[in-house]
Formats: structure tokens, sequence, C-alpha cells
């Protein structure tokens, strides 16, 4: 009867039950890896030129049109700052298909309005405009950083940072006070912190004159001189606040890593190192850092942009291959984060479908919300050849769901992926308090993350 059971019944371990000593110490060394890339990646800009600095000291090169390419040669198109395609050429054709990984490196943050700087009451402050889905009462009262760029009028960008090295000033959002908040507290947790009230810190000193807005003028003195910009710069900027908190190692057996960006830079950084590591590969290796994917993938820089399918083109270009003929035959890992079950919140989640924490890469057949509206839903025998592919390269995972049926849900870009006629589906780290200014992940489900990817790339 135990062998009955055994070979019968379907039972899920830990993943530090399954892996040997020598493997933890493997996990270990890629999550310190992995944070010191996440702690110097605060916006999609910063996550790509980082990877770029990585590919490039892997051998990789920027793509032109045109361009000869043999097997094994290893190449990467920047789009715009913003988004990211890497490439390693493989034996065969692209007739035969590629192998496409694809992750996001937007993450949820506060966008400056363009025109965002105002005093009142003897204090300057700054107007957002939130990206992506955040709950407006965690941006308050915690530390904040400015990360961004500055288009002047002559055609010069200015680049800025401030908050994130050690001595530089940081910013705040302010709360009322909990003696003063009874009718705040009144409110239901949305409409206790509206976005109109998302407004930054920045200053409390006038300048020494007899004019009105002195702080305003005080703080405008400030930035002109350190980066010779004025109040009218910022209508050509993209300056956003990112919570200032640290990357660092959590709990006393230092398992998870705490951070701002785990959704989607986790399985971003799992898409390079594994690209990085390939070699001479069978089929032409794709990874996509994208961007936008918090806001429904539009834009230049996003998944629904010709950008991708422009890049392909000229690769199968090169070899004489049509583009539907090579995305027919292709398969696409949509690396993206999923969430993690929370005992403290148990009434959301379906026990028995959602991912744990220590258990390995999480696979979602289908995202989508509710009635399983906008997702890809990949077929069984995608999912099959998964659970062949992990096995044969012992990938600890899990197969995962995004809550309970009537509760809510999510997507990725893998629905994009699909509308190519690509074979696609979601894949990646398990996150407690997704979408918060800072994150969890466990350390063994990135580095398993990371085996995943480089077995699709492999096999």
């Amino acid at each position: 009867m135990e062998d009955i059971r055994n070979n019968l019944f379907y039972e899920q371990k830990n993943g530090y039950d399954l892996i040997t000593p020598q493997e933890h110490a493997l996990v270990e060394e890629y999550a310190a890896d992995y944070m010191r890339y996440l702690d110097i990646s605060r916006t999609e800009r910063e996550a790509v030129a980082n990877a770029i600095s990585e590919a490039e000291e892997n051998g990789f090169i920027p793509y032109e049109p045109g361009m000869a390419l043999q097997p094994g040669q290893k190449v990467y198109r920047c789009n715009r700052g913003k988004s990211l395609i890497l490439a390693v050429i493989g034996k065969e054709s692209l007739a035969n298909g590629a192998v496409i990984a694809g992750a996001h490196v937007d993450c949820p943050r506060l966008d400056l309005k363009q025109n965002p700087l105002y005093e009142s009451d003897e204090l300057a402050f700054l107007k957002t405009h939130y990206y992506g889905g955040i709950k407006k009462y965690q941006w308050v009262a915690i530390p904040l950083e400015l990360h961004g760029v500055v288009a002047l009028k002559s055609g010069e960008t200015v680049e800025i940072t401030i908050g994130h090295r050690a001595g530089e000033p940081r910013f705040v959002i302010t709360d009322l006070l909990p003696h003063l908040a009874a009718d705040q507290m009144k409110k239901t947790m949305a409409e206790g912190i509206t976005g109109e009230g998302l407004n930054i810190l920045i200053g409390s000193i006038p300048y020494a004159d007899d004019g009105k807005d002195r702080v305003k003028l005080a703080v405008l003195s400030l930035l002109n001189d350190a980066y010779g910009i004025a109040e009218e710069d910022f209508l050509s900027a993209e300056l956003c606040a990112v919570p200032a908190f640290e990357v660092s190692e959590i709990g006393f057996d230092r398992s998870l890593i705490g951070g701002y960006g785990h959704d989607d830079r986790s399985c971003a950084y799992a898409e390079l190192k594994a690209i990085f590591t390939v070699e001479n590969p069978r089929r032409t290796c794709i990874c996509i850092l994208a961007d936008k994917e918090e806001i429904g993938s539009d834009g230049v820089t996003g998944m629904q942009s010709a950008a991708f399918d422009c890049f392909m083109e000229d690769l199968c270009a090169s070899q004489g291959v049509a583009l539907r003929r090579c995305f027919e035959n292709s398969f696409c890992l949509s690396a993206d984060v999923c969430n993690a079950y929370d005992p403290n919140f148990p009434e959301v989640s379906e026990k028995r479908n959602d991912s744990k924490i220590n258990y390995g890469m999480g696979i979602c057949k289908y995202t989508g919300s509710r009635g399983k509206y906008n997702t890809s839903d990949a077929s069984a025998e995608i999912v099959g050849m998964m659970r062949k592919l992990f096995a044969v390269n012992n990938v600890v995972w899990q197969m995962a769901e995004l809550g309970k049926v009537d509760q809510g849900g999510g997507g990725t870009i893998a629905m994009y992926m699909a509308n190519r006629n690509i074979d696609t589906i979601d894949a990646g780290v398990p996150v407690l308090s997704m979408h918060s200014p800072y994150e969890v992940v466990a350390k063994f489900d990135c580095y398993m993350t990371y085996k995943g990817v480089l077995a699709a790339y492999r096999n």
C-alpha cells in the first residue's frame, strides 16, 4: 500500500529537503549576486544599464541590422534605454524557432508630475502620479529616493539620483498623527490616503530675499547649482520616487531577501544569469527585459510594441527565415513573479494551488482574473514539457495560481507573446508583500528560477 501511495499521490516537499549542502552554497552565492544587482537597479533605466554592463563583460556586443551572425555569437539591442533584448545565436536555423525568456524591469513607483514643484505654508513639495498597482497608504512616512533623467531644451540629458548613496538627503510623504486621525481612520484603506495626497516633502528653508515662494526658490537654486536645471525643465523630465530601503537578508537564518523591486527584477536577473551561462545553444536563445508591464505593456518599450518583432525580424532576415515561421516554432517562458501563500492572509488564497516560499520556481498555467480574463492559458502539452524538462535538470518547482478564483487576479506579458503565435507559459519567483515598497522572496526560489530558465535555454 505504501508503494501504491508513493506512486499515485502527489506530494510537494520543502526545497531544502531536496538539495545537497553543495547546492545550498550555490544558492547563497547566486543570492549575493542578485542582491547587488537589485540594490543598484531602482528604475527600469538603471536595470537596463546595469544589465548591459554585465552583458558586455560576458561577451555581448550591440546588434546592428545586417551584421553577419554566427552560431554562438552574443548580441543585444537596447530600446530607448528602458528595455533590452539579448540573443545568443543557436546552431539550428531560426525556422525551428527560438527559446525566449521574457521578464519586465519596471516596478510600481511614484512618478513626478510634469509641473510638480510647489510651496505651501513655507514648505516645498513635489506632486506625484503613482505608476502601477500600489496600496497608497504604504508609501507615506517611509524614506524615498529620487531617480531619473531631465531632458534639457539644449538637447542634453541630465541624470539625477538623490538619496541612494550614504550621506545624501532623502524625502518623505507625511502622514497624519493618530491623535488627530479619527476621521481618517474611519475611511477605507483605499480612501485614507489619496493619489493627490502623495506629495513629497523636499525642503523648508526660505531663500534670502523678500519675494514669494521663497522655499521653492531655494530648492530650485540648489537644483540649478547641482544639475543646471530650472523649473521649466521638469516639463521634459522623467523623475520618480522609490523606497530608500537597502536590500537585506531577512530572518535569523538569512533565508529570505527583502527589498524594493523583486517584481519583476528577481526574474529579470535569473534570465540574465542564464543567458550569460549558456554557450553554443542548439536553438537561438533570447532574453527580454521589458518595460511598462505594470501599466499594461503599452508604449514603445512595452511588450505590445513592435520593437521585439523588429529585432526578431532582423535576426530571421539574416538567415532567410520568415518571422511568422520562427514564432510558430518558438517557446517563451514568461518569467514573472507569482504571489506566495501568506499564512497571515489565508482567506484570499486557495492553499492547494498557491505557490509557497522555499518550494521552488512557480509555474502558472494561467494568470488573468476571475474567469481567466487576460491570460494566455498554456496548453497541457506545454506544462507536460516543463515537467519533463525540470525533472531532467533537477529544477525544484511548483504549480502556482493567483489566489482564490473570485478574489482578483493579474496579468503578465505572456498573453502578448502568445498573441504572436508563440507557445508561452508563466513561471517565476513567489513573492510575499508583492507591489509593496519592501517585497520579500526566498533565496532558494530565486536560484531555482535561474536554473529553470537555464534548463529551457539549454534544452
